[in-house]
Formats: structure tokens, sequence, C-alpha cells
């Protein structure tokens, strides 16, 4: 190698991770685990989650009663990403790193940044499976209306009230927005003005900081879902009960002209019944007046006697509300320090996030090739801890 990078590697990987650290908004929000053991691509983890506790009455007695049986639960997530990103420098470009200033190549900071990009993607993508609902398709949320500037912050009190019910617990909740509903959001008095929030930041910094039980942040890679469709109508099978506890629903296409592509991800109503379903499977039928079971989740909250309409919310951006244990992020190292016929391999784990970053520096022919790589799965866990506020 034209350059002997061992003594400032470590320097290079530290200036690594903070690039990476400023990119990345869903791993620093949702429960995060890590470890220092090695983990190969495809390694499962197990999160626990809590079970089903009851009471009963404390009798006296002689003889104390058995205590409840527990069993623990765990939702299995998969390290079943192992994405690089990687660029060359000529012995020229290497000749202009200014080591002494821990000078970091502009191109390495776009290679993290597109590893930060696909992390926070496809944690982001697990709001398919997120039912709590509210808000209006196609409008940005903290909207002013015309001629007023005193609206109150409902999008955020709504959104507080849905996991209210859904009973998520009200500590370390989060909620993150795109840069439309954001920009809104710094424009309402409630949330923007010092005499009413008495925090300096939010016209000092842009930050809105802690508000209404929610920590809030932007992202720019907050997803947009498109809906899927319901061609003239869908209701549940005619003169068919479907019990409550029911993920998987009988439904017909409208006679003559009915059709239906929902896909997953979808969020749908049934007449009569409060509760917004996620579809959690691409449910289509092309012939009029025929059955089409329609798998949901949560389980059906109230039971259907047959007949009632089916309505799809429409495209809608997925802004989210949560708490932290909603989703989870785990990361691991593959490989330990290690210098080998020239080549550089280095692991640090950043405190902040949570990610495990790896750089490799090798020689090519009369080129040097950094690689940075980072193992890492995300899944939904308790999807009743979260919340779309749709935009």
């Amino acid at each position: 190698m034209a350059n002997d990078f061992t003594t400032i590697a470590g320097k290079i990987l530290a200036r690594g991770l903070l690039a990476l650290r400023e990119q990345c908004v869903f791993p620093r929000t949702v429960n995060t685990d890590w470890g220092t053991e090695v983990a190969q691509p495809g390694a499962t983890i197990n999160v626990p989650i809590p079970s089903t506790q009851s009471t009963g009455a404390v009798v006296p007695g002689p003889v104390p009663p058995a205590p409840q049986d527990q069993t623990i639960l765990t939702v299995p997530l998969n390290l079943d990403q192992w994405q690089k990103s990687d660029f060359n420098l000529t012995d020229k470009q290497l000749g202009e790193i200014d080591a002494k200033a821990n000078f970091l190549p502009m191109q390495a900071s776009e290679a993290i940044r597109q590893l930060a990009n696909l992390i926070n993607a496809s944690g982001y993508q697990n709001y398919k499976s997120v039912y709590g609902y509210i808000g209006t398709a196609g409008t940005t949320p903290f909207a002013i209306g015309s001629g007023s500037f005193a609206n109150p912050p409902t999008d955020a009190t709504n959104l507080r009230k849905v996991l209210n019910k859904q009973v998520a617990p009200p500590q370390d909740r989060r909620i993150v927005l795109d840069p439309d509903a954001e920009a809104n959001a710094l424009n309402l008095p409630a949330l923007a003005n010092f005499e009413q929030t008495g925090d300096p930041a939010v016209k000092i910094e842009g930050r809105l900081g802690r508000k209404y039980g929610f920590d809030w942040y932007y992202d720019q890679q907050i997803p947009t879902h498109t809906a899927g469709t319901i061609t003239t109508g869908l209701i549940a099978k005619a003169a068919t009960g479907q019990a409550v506890g029911l993920t998987a629903i009988v439904c017909t296409t409208a006679a003559s002209t009915g059709a239906i592509a929902l896909k997953k991800g979808d969020i749908i109503l049934f007449a009569g019944d409060p509760q917004t379903y996620v579809v959690t499977a691409d449910a289509t039928q092309a012939a009029a007046a025929t059955d089409v079971t329609v798998n949901i989740s949560p389980a059906k909250k109230v039971a259907l006697v047959g007949s009632e309409a089916v309505t799809v919310k429409a495209s809608h951006v997925v802004n989210l509300g949560y708490n932290q244990n909603a989703f989870a992020f785990a990361t691991r190292p593959v490989a330990s320090m290690a210098f080998s016929g020239g080549n550089i391999i280095m692991q640090s784990t950043d405190p902040q996030t949570g990610i495990s970053l790896a750089m490799e520096v090798r020689r090519g022919f009369h080129l040097t090739i950094f690689e940075y790589s980072v193992l890492y799965g995300t899944a939904l866990i308790r999807p009743e801890l979260a919340a779309r506020l749709a935009g």
C-alpha cells in the first residue's frame, strides 16, 4: 500500500460512525438490541415481550396457592440484511489525505450515507403491519386553517388518543414526521411559540423537542403507502356471521362490476366497527360477485352479521407515532479486528445508535479499496404500540 493506514484506521472508522449517526433516525427511536458476539447473516435474535398476567383474590390459609405458570414470549428478529458500500482511491488521491487532520474522504461519507439510508428505509417498511390510524389520507398533518393562527395541534392529540386506546405505555413515545408535516408543525403556535411552550429551541434550532408526550423527529425517508383498490364495492359475505377474533374475513365483490386489488399494508374499515385493520397479505379478485378472503390484523373486534361494507383508506404518507418498544433494530459485528496480507479489517459499535460498522481497507491493482458494511435486522415487535398519522 502506498500509505500505512494501520495508525489512522481507527480514527477513520470513528469518523465513519459519526457520519452514520447523523443520518439514522430509526435506530435511535426504537428498541435497539446489539451485542459484541460475532454473528452470521441469517442468524435470529429472540426479542422478549411480556406475556398476559391475571389477578386473583388473596385468601389466607395454611397452604400457599400455586403461583401462575409463566411462559416467556419472544418475537424472532432475523439478521437478514448484510449490506455494503465501497469505493476506491488512486495512489494520487491517497496522497492528498491529511492524516493529521483526521480527514475522512468525502466519498466515504457518501458510502456511509447510503448504508444509513438502507437501514432507515428497511426499518420504516415495517409500517405495513401497523393498524393504528389517524389523519386524512392525502392531507399533510398540522396544517393551519385559512385565516387562523391559533389552530390546536389536534393531529398530535388524536395520535396520542389512538395509542392510549391501544394501551401503549405513555413513556418513551416518539413521533416521526416527513419534512412537509414537520414544516407545518413548526408553524403551529401551540408547538412553536416560546410564550406557549417555554421552549426556545423550536425557534432557534428548529427542534420540536418533547411535546404532548412525544419526542419529535423528522426523517426524509418516511414512506408513502400506495393503496390498493376496491372497484364499485366490497362487503362482508352476505348472511354469513363471522365472529370476534377472526383474522381471515370472507368478503364478496359487488355484483356485475365488482373487483378488488388490496395490498399488504392497506388500512380497511368494516361498517359498524370503529377499529381500523391492516391487510396482512395481498387480496385480489377480478370477478364480480365473487368471494375473496381478506387477511387482517388485529383480530376482528366486532362480529359481522353479513353484508357490512368494506372500505379502504387512500394512498397516504406514513408519518408514525410509537412507543420505543413497538419496533426493534438489531445489529451484530461480523468480524473482529484483524490484519492480514496488508489488509485492514476493523469493527466498531456506535454507543448512540447501536450500529456495528465494519471497515475493510485492501489493496487492489494500483488502487486502495475502502468497504463499509453493516449486518442488521429490523422488525415490528408489538403493533399495538404504534399508529400511523396519515398525510
